[in-house]
């Protein structure tokens, strides 16, 4: 008997604890952790913690700060220009494999959820949640493998970033670019399915950066620099 199983299953179970807690907000961007403040509030003990901790940590969710320690990982500008950039390579991807691939059934999942979003206007929680059963139901419909583990990655990435489709909008713009990737989909056109699942990321992105310079900011020009 493999006296190791034991711990590598509790490792395992305080990894997805700790990544869902980080996915659903209540570990927050920028908020500082510690291995004994883990492990009291999963109860478990510090060495499966550990275990996730250097998961999390090579997954990018987790970051050593200095003067700070461990902090739960604050996307910068050009980390989130990168995300967005592979969000639209993997997701043009994805819509183009579902509709070469995807099932009747997965098909209308996918309309039934596009029709459930204007219910969801104006409520946070409920639209991102919607979102993401859309999208989650977009990668496993694209029947890669390969494919789903790099857009899961991506996902717990992008759970970083706040949600921001009640602001300016973008709800509304969103819901009709989903329609245009479903009705893609539903033609079995991957050209088409593929060019809208990108024109989706990279309004998705266009959005979120107007978003970051009026929130943040943007660094000052060096007096003197080249133009």
């Amino acid at each position: 008997m493999d006296a190791t199983a034991p711990s590598r299953d509790l490792g395992e179970s305080a990894y997805a604890r700790i990544r869902a807690a980080i996915r659903e907000g209540s570990l927050a961007p920028g908020e500082r952790l510690t291995e004994t403040d883990l492990a009291a509030r999963f109860g478990v003990s510090r060495t499966p913690v550990r275990q996730a901790i250097a998961r999390l940590e090579a997954e990018g969710l987790l970051t050593h700060e200095s003067r700070r320690g461990l902090t739960v990982t604050r996307p910068d500008h050009q980390q989130v220009v990168e995300l967005y950039v592979m969000r639209e390579v993997l997701e043009g991807a994805a819509a183009r494999l579902a509709a070469q691939h995807a099932s009747e059934t997965e098909i209308a999942a996918m309309a039934e959820i596009v029709a459930q979003e204007p219910a969801a206007y104006g409520d946070a929680r409920a639209l991102a949640e919607v979102n993401q059963r859309l999208h989650g139901l977009l990668y496993l419909a694209a029947h890669n493998r390969y494919l789903l583990r790099s857009l899961e990655q991506l996902a717990a990435t992008m759970a970083l970033l706040p949600t921001l489709l009640t602001r300016g909008g973008r709800a509304e713009a969103a819901h009709a670019e989903h329609r245009a990737i479903i009705e893609a989909i539903v033609a079995r056109d991957g050209d088409a399915a593929e060019a809208a699942a990108r024109a989706h990321a990279r309004a998705a992105q266009k959005h979120r950066l107007a978003w970051m310079v009026r929130t943040l900011g943007v660094p000052l020009a060096v007096p003197g620099g080249d133009a």
